[in-house]
């Protein structure tokens, strides 16, 4: 599948999360301190809560309705069910930041 630009990269900041549609799936995009852009599924595996309505302290990202946390820097849920977020692949091309989804 080829990648689908998202938005540019300048309207990201590192610390913060972007939640977006595309093709009709809830993507978040998170930028932790320290680390790289990723870009993970949107909703919480626990009931599909948008992570839209979550929190991101710049490390961690809190879904809010049962206070499920996982890592922003690999997905990892660090309180809830044993799991990770799925990932979709970013890349950056003349400052415009594109996402595949397989």
């Amino acid at each position: 599948m080829a990648y689908i630009p998202l938005c540019k990269l300048r309207n990201l900041m590192e610390g913060e999360a972007a939640p977006f549609n595309v093709d009709g799936r809830e993507i978040m995009v998170l930028w932790p301190e320290g680390g790289e852009l990723k870009a993970y599924d949107g909703l919480c595996p626990h009931q599909k809560i948008p992570f839209s309505r979550g929190v991101f302290n710049g490390r961690y990202l809190t879904c809010t309705a049962h206070d499920w946390v996982f890592d922003g820097r690999n997905g990892e849920c660090r309180q809830g069910q044993d799991c990770t977020l799925t990932t979709y692949p970013l890349r950056v091309v003349e400052g415009m930041v594109e996402i595949e989804l397989a």
